[in-house]
Parts: C-alpha cells; sequence; structure tokens
C-alpha cells in the first residue's frame, strides 16, 4: 500500500480539541453505509447532523418536517434561500411552535417562516457598476466586494467559520466554493492579491483538519461531498508567484485530501469501487465523483425531492446518490452524466470514471512528489518516489481507458464495462492537455477537435449536446474556457488558444459594456443572447468569470508587447518543481531563495515532449 489508509469513517472530532489537532490528524466523515434513507412522499426521514465545531446548525436535522413543508411549498423560489436564512430563535423552540400551529385554521406558512426566519443578503448586494471603467478596472474594484472577512460562529448559521478571508463568487453564492476559487485566484494574482491567495489556502487546509476534506463549499449541508481537486493547483500557482519553500505550508494538507480521495483503495478488487475510488477490471486504480448522502440535496431540496417522487422508492436512493455525485462534479447538471440527454432521471456519474477528475489527481500526486522532494527530510525520498510512481501509473491507466484512437479524443469510462462515453464528447477533453498527461499526438489531435466542433463565436462550448442543462450547450463556462486555451497551447497551438482568447474576452466585455454585469456562465453559440439554463437564474458577481477575464487580458497585453508564454497558470507546475530541486542539488540553494516563475513559464509544453 503506497499511501496511508485514510482515518475511519464517521469519527468526528469536535470543539477545541479539533483545532488543536495538528493536519496530519484528520476526520473522515460519513461512510457510504451510513446515511439516512431518503423521506418517501409527504414524511422526512431523520438523521443525524454532521457537526463541526460542536453541533453546527444542519437545517435538515435541525428542522425536520418544517424544513420539508417549507422547500417543497416553494415559500422561497430558490431552495438554497432557506438553507442559508437564520433562525431568530433555537431551532428547536422554532420545530415546537410549529407542530403547535400548522394545523390551526388560517395558518400562513410564508408568514410563520418570515417571523422566525432571517432571509440572507445576495452576495452581490454591494456590486457597483460604473460604465466609464473598464472591464478590467470593474473586476479589480469588484474584489473587496466580493470579499468575506475571518467569520465568527453562529450556532444558528448553516456556515462553517472560516479563520481567514476569502472570495465568494457572488449572487446566490454566499460562501467559498471549492474549484471556483482556483480560477479566482488567476486573477487575484494578476491584481497583486497574493495575501488573499495565501488566506484562502489556509483556510483549505482548515477545513481539511477539519472536516476531513474541502467540501463543495463552507456550509454544513455540503459536508457530504467535496469538488473538483483544485488545491493542488492552487498551491502551485502560489508556488509560481513566491518561492517553492512557502509552499511546504500545505504538504500535509495536500496529503491528506489525496487520502480523502483514495479511501478504499487497499481493499478493491478488480471491477470494484468504494466511495470515490475504482479498480478497473486490469487491476488499476482512477477515481469517480461520489456523496455520502443518498438524499436530496438541502439546496435544492425541492427539486430534487419532487423528480425523485416519479421513481420507484428503491430506484430514489441511486437517484439521490447521483444527483449529488453530479454536484461534487462541478457540472450540474450536464448531458455528460445522463444516459438520456433528455432525463435527468437517468444521471449515471457514480458509473463514471471521469477523465478530468482523474487529470486533476495526477497533479496532485506529481505536485506532491514533487514538494516531497523539495523539503528533503529523512524518508522523503522514499514517500516522493511513492507519490511519482502512482502519478506515472494513474497515467497509464488513463490514457488506456479514456483515449480513443479513431476519434482523437478523451471520453469519460463506464468503469464496469471499460466503455468509453463516446455519444456525448466534451470540453473535459481539454484537462488531460492542461496538466500534461496527454502525449503529443494525443494533444495535437484533441486540438483539433477542438477547433473543429467546440470553437463556437463566443469561444470553446461545453458540449455539443442542447439538453437544456446550464454545462451542456449553447453555454461557455470560465473554467473550461481557460483549461481549454491553456491546454491546446501547452500541445504546440498557441494559434488555437489566441483565437478562443480573443472570442471569448469580446464576448465578455460586451455583455459588461451592454450590461455592467460579469456573469458566471455565457451563450457562446448565439452571443446576442443571455446563458440560460439550470436550476436557477444567471448569476452577477462573478468570481471565477472576473479570475479568468483579468488573466488572459493580461496574458493579452502581454502577447501584445512582446512578452510570451502563460505567466500566472499552474499548468506545469509539478514539473518546474521537479527541475528547482534537480537545480537545488546541483548549485546547493536554499529554500527561501528558489523562485519556480522563470520556469514556471518555460516548462508550460514540456508534458507536450514527453512520450507514452
Amino acid at each position: 500500500m503506497p499511501f496511508p489508509a485514510a482515518p475511519p469513517a464517521a469519527r468526528l472530532v469536535r470543539g477545541p480539541a479539533a483545532r488543536a489537532f495538528g493536519i496530519a490528524a484528520l476526520i473522515a466523515i460519513g461512510g457510504c453505509g451510513t446515511a439516512a434513507r431518503p423521506p418517501s412522499a409527504g414524511t422526512v426521514a431523520p438523521r443525524a447532523t454532521v457537526a463541526v465545531d460542536g453541533g453546527r446548525y444542519d437545517p435538515p436535522a435541525a428542522l425536520g418536517r418544517l424544513f420539508h413543508d417549507v422547500q417543497t411549498a416553494r415559500v422561497f423560489p430558490d431552495s438554497k434561500t432557506f438553507v442559508d436564512a437564520r433562525p431568530l430563535a433555537p431551532p428547536a423552540e422554532i420545530v415546537r411552535r410549529y407542530a403547535a400551529a400548522r394545523d390551526s385554521a388560517g395558518f400562513d406558512l410564508r408568514a410563520f417562516v418570515g417571523r422566525w426566519f432571517e432571509a440572507p443578503r445576495d452576495a452581490s448586494a454591494n456590486v457597483r457598476s460604473d460604465g466609464a471603467k473598464s472591464m478590467e478596472e470593474h473586476i479589480r474594484l469588484l474584489w473587496p466586494a466580493l470579499t468575506r472577512q475571518p467569520d465568527r460562529a453562529d450556532a444558528r448559521s448553516s456556515l462553517i467559520p472560516l479563520p481567514n478571508a476569502y472570495v465568494v463568487p457572488g449572487g446566490r453564492f454566499r460562501e467559498v466554493y471549492y474549484w471556483d476559487s482556483y480560477f479566482t485566484m488567476l486573477g487575484l494574482v494578476e491584481s497583486g492579491r497574493m495575501d488573499l491567495v495565501r488566506s484562502m489556502l489556509d483556510n483549505f487546509a482548515y477545513l481539511i483538519r477539519t472536516t476531513g476534506h474541502i467540501p463543495n463549499g463552507n456550509r454544513t449541508y455540503y459536508l457530504g461531498r467535496s469538488q473538483p481537486p483544485f488545491f493542488a493547483a492552487m498551491v502551485s500557482l502560489y508556488a509560481s508567484h513566491a518561492d517553492t519553500a512557502a509552499a511546504l505550508r500545505w504538504l500535509d494538507a495536500l496529503e491528506a485530501e489525496h487520502a480523502f480521495w483514495m479511501d478504499g483503495a487497499d481493499r478493491l478488487a478488480p471491477g470494484e469501487a468504494h466511495r470515490r475510488v475504482v479498480r478497473m477490471r486490469d487491476g488499476s486504480l482512477l477515481n469517480r465523483y461520489w456523496d455520502d448522502r443518498p438524499e436530496p440535496r438541502p439546496e435544492s431540496y425541492r427539486e430534487d425531492w419532487t423528480t425523485a417522487q416519479t421513481l420507484p422508492e428503491g430506484a430514489r436512493e441511486a437517484f439521490y446518490r447521483n444527483v449529488r455525485a453530479s454536484a461534487e462534479s462541478g457540472w450540474d447538471f450536464s448531458s455528460r452524466w445522463m444516459r438520456d440527454p433528455a432525463d435527468l432521471r437517468t444521471l449515471e456519474t457514480t458509473e463514471l470514471v471521469p477523465v478530468d477528475l482523474n487529470s486533476l489527481l495526477y497533479h496532485q500526486e506529481r505536485t506532491i512528489a514533487a514538494l516531497r522532494a523539495f523539503r528533503a527530510r529523512a524518508g522523503d525520498a522514499e514517500v516522493a518516489a511513492r507519490y511519482a510512481r502512482a502519478a506515472e501509473e494513474r497515467r497509464r491507466a488513463l490514457l488506456a481507458a479514456a483515449y480513443d484512437i479513431a476519434d482523437g479524443f478523451f471520453y469519460d469510462v463506464r468503469w464496469r464495462t471499460g466503455e468509453r462515453v463516446r455519444d456525448r464528447p466534451t470540453l473535459a477533453a481539454a484537462a488531460p492537455l492542461y496538466f500534461g498527461v496527454a502525449t503529443p499526438e494525443q494533444g495535437r489531435a484533441v486540438a483539433a477537435r477542438l477547433q473543429r466542433e467546440f470553437l463556437k463565436p463566443g469561444g470553446f462550448v461545453t458540449t455539443l449536446v442542447r439538453s437544456g442543462q446550464q454545462w451542456d450547450a449553447p453555454n461557455g463556462w470560465p473554467p473550461l474556457e481557460w483549461m481549454g486555451m491553456e491546454g491546446v497551447r501547452r500541445y504546440g497551438r498557441a494559434d488555437l488558444a489566441d483565437t478562443a482568447r480573443a472570442r471569448w474576452l469580446a464576448l465578455n466585455r460586451k455583455t459588461w459594456s451592454s450590461t455592467g454585469r460579469m456573469v458566471e456562465k455565457y451563450d457562446v453559440m448565439d452571443i446576442t443572447r443571455p446563458a440560460g439554463g439550470g436550476e436557477y437564474p444567471t448569476q452577477d458577481g462573478f468570481g471565477w468569470t472576473n479570475g479568468v477575464a483579468l488573466a488572459l487580458s493580461a496574458q493579452e497585453a502581454r502577447r501584445t508587447s512582446g512578452m510570451i508564454g502563460t505567466a500566472g497558470t499552474a499548468t506545469g507546475v509539478a514539473s518546474a518543481m521537479g527541475d528547482i530541486v534537480k537545480m537545488r542539488v546541483n548549485s546547493r540553494l536554499q529554500p527561501h531563495a528558489v523562485r519556480l516563475r522563470g520556469l514556471h513559464r518555460r516548462e508550460a509544453g514540456s508534458g507536450a515532449r514527453r512520450e507514452r
């Protein structure tokens, strides 16, 4: 077994003792067999609250039938509003009052909720637009409006308090979001806010220490799942603008997150899966998305519960699990996860090995190996070698399973059968390019297809399917635009990257000029229309849009001034760290003197030179 096993499931440390543990003393929450069954029609099944720092507020568990009734009665148009609302009295007291009043003549549920709960504010409420300013100036002025100072603990809030400042996306997204934050950080770097990048990284390490992983967001109702694991990419980004020694502060947290994603790997036979890890039929290890709670998402309770009522009761648990696993992917929702792109009930997310998730974990393993080698304490060389070997084994397994030679493209894979999902190509195929997993030939083939089928008037389209879901055509999303552009650039297609950048920035600037808004997604096929689809209206703010726009704008300016390269990205940083280690050994540099910035820029594209 090359890595330490994850801590036992369902073990929890509360209160000051949890904070006293070092990063290595991590607590895992919930096992796949411990979650309660979902409610039947008209009922709410009780379940244990997942507590952080001593019994924090978990709305479905604390409110029971009141929660179900409020959400299904559509008291708020957006289900997320109620889980973010703050009770104005102890929840148990509110529940007692509700039980006593709900059957009385003339009872008004909406008025009751208004009396006993304080609704949350929109996270973009303080955002102001000034048409006299450029898009870039506007974004830099937005950071203070989207920044939250360290939280104070509140036993009546679903918010998990964080000890350092952080940036929220905006709109209905009032808390930090895991994978959003990497793309937000791209803009913070360009704005010179390395202090904020560091504080956000410290927050993510704190969440690993206190909850066992980085949740979807810092809310109690998100604790059953994570999101695409970009923590290593964030650390690499920081290292490329500071120094390698500074990045060592997060090494323990990186290894703990890896243990979370690999929990159960040592117990699997070929063709078996446990939580987020899958052992393929050939014995190789890859990963999938998952959630430990097979029940409706509290923040989308009405939508999930209503859809589940159209299924046989025995099929509802699997549906809820797949809905939540799709949310962990960040692509909620997309035809990518659906057997029938027209029917959300056919989600098969837990049956799939996603190509982007495994590219991220490859990068994570290489980053840990590089940091261990750089630190060079007793035993580090052996551990570094194990992680490097695991990364290479993952790479070989992913290329064998996910790359289709005839199509020249990467696909998700049905892990039980090894079948590639070839009928629904997606922009996720850019991830193996972004993280340097693909061979040169594969990278060129994928880039050619992206240009041929995915490049649209406003940038890269997410999929080729119009399903009505938001992670499908005609929408383009900032994180996928960034990885698509920088992925093809890494494999020698700077021309394609520059074309996509010009189209995306033109769409961003056009929307900003006409509306004064930076939104979370854009229609890249008809640039005269706003993006749509999904469970909620398109949100304003917006963290990752701002980050990617600033990074691309700065890149464009450097290109115009004759400076080439992709400074500010995290592609290839693990390899750059490896080069740094060699330099340090050869020149006997001290850690504090070693900087990654120059090597980081030079290394972009090195993945395209490595043969399989």
